[in-house]
């Protein structure tokens, strides 16, 4: 079982949300299973994405909040502060590279989670892409995604389950 990273970008600032209830079918048909995830909401015109968990449709597995807020951090955030952060943004690169996200995968998301777009980042397993990609036809979504290996996905869940 390998775990996926994957983010569904989409160009307006509400269709992730709109994109959840497609997920959540997903899921009850067993074409997907949904370890954790997270919503970003960028709306045109605001400085910065809002941001929020999908605990609602994860188990007792889910990696939680500290996950979702370290790499949106990492992605979103650090790079707004500037220079002075340039230190500590190549320590989380290093960081989430251990744990199989790579730099090249945190700069796509960047540059094409704007301003007026919205993604939903999933990390599951048991995905049918044949039969999930079909679902999103329409919807002008774009598909980002990272495979991590066993080693890695037990890295990234000792270091991010938060004592579950």
């Amino acid at each position: 079982m390998t775990a996926t990273l994957t983010v569904w970008r989409f160009p307006t600032a509400t269709g992730a949300d709109e994109a959840l209830e497609t997920l959540k079918r997903l899921q009850r048909q067993e074409v997907i299973k949904v370890e954790d995830g997270a919503v970003v909401s960028w709306p045109a015109g605001a400085r910065k994405p809002r941001t929020r968990h999908l605990s609602d449709m994860t188990g007792m597995g889910a990696l939680g909040g500290v996950f979702w807020g370290f790499l949106l951090g990492a992605i979103f955030f650090v790079p707004v502060l500037g220079m002075a952060a340039g230190a500590a943004s190549g320590a989380l690169g290093g960081h989430l590279a251990n744990l199989g996200i790579d730099d090249s995968f945190v700069q796509q998301v960047r540059e094409k989670v704007t301003p007026g777009s919205s993604a939903v980042l999933v990390l599951t397993t048991d995905a049918v892409l044949d039969r999930i990609r079909p679902e999103f036809e329409g919807r002008h979504a774009e598909l980002i995604r990272t495979s991590l290996s066993t080693e890695e996905e037990a890295r990234l869940r000792e270091a991010f389950t938060e004592g579950r």
